[in-house]
C-alpha cells in the first residue's frame, strides 16, 4: 500500500506525537534557558550549566525524533516515545516532591507521560503503526 493509500491517521497516534513534541520542546527549551544562563553569568557554575544545557538539547532530540517518526507512521518510533514516558514519571514524582514552582511542571510532565504511555499501547495506535499483537496472523 502506498502512502496516498494509507487510511487517515488515527486520532490516538497524532495525540501520542503531539505529546511526544510537547516533551521535546520543553527539554529543548529548558536547555536553551540554562545555555543562556550559563552564558550571560546568572549561572554560578558556567561548566555544570553549559554541560545540562547540551544534555537537555540532546535528550530533547528522542522524542523529538519520536515525534517525527509517529507522525510518519514508522513502527521504531513507539519504543524510544515509550521510553521517554516512563523515563518522565520519575521526573515528574521528583519534581512533585519539591516545594517550589516546580510541581505544576511536575504535575504537567506527570499527565503527560501517563498520556503518552495510554495512546501509545492504544490498539489503534499500535495497528496504524503496523506493530502487530502477539497471537495475531500475519496479513
Amino acid at each position: 500500500m502506498s502512502s496516498t493509500e494509507q487510511t487517515p491517521r488515527p486520532a490516538r497516534l497524532a495525540a501520542a506525537a503531539a505529546v511526544a513534541g510537547i516533551e521535546a520542546l520543553g527539554l529543548v527549551a529548558g536547555g536553551v534557558y540554562m545555555l543562556v544562563s550559563s552564558l550571560t553569568g546568572t549561572s554560578g557554575d558556567h561548566t555544570g550549566a553549559l554541560t545540562g544545557a547540551v544534555t537537555l538539547v540532546a535528550l530533547g532530540m528522542i522524542p523529538l525524533a519520536a515525534a517525527r517518526g509517529l507522525w510518519l507512521r514508522r513502527s521504531w518510533s513507539r519504543g524510544p516515545a515509550v521510553i521517554t514516558q516512563i523515563l518522565a514519571l520519575p521526573v515528574a514524582w521528583q519534581m512533585l516532591q519539591a516545594n517550589s514552582a516546580m510541581i505544576p511542571a511536575g504535575v504537567v510532565l506527570g499527565v503527560l507521560a501517563v498520556a503518552g504511555l495510554v495512546l501509545l499501547v492504544n490498539p489503534a495506535t499500535t495497528e496504524a503503526l503496523g506493530i502487530r499483537r502477539p497471537g495475531q496472523d500475519t496479513p
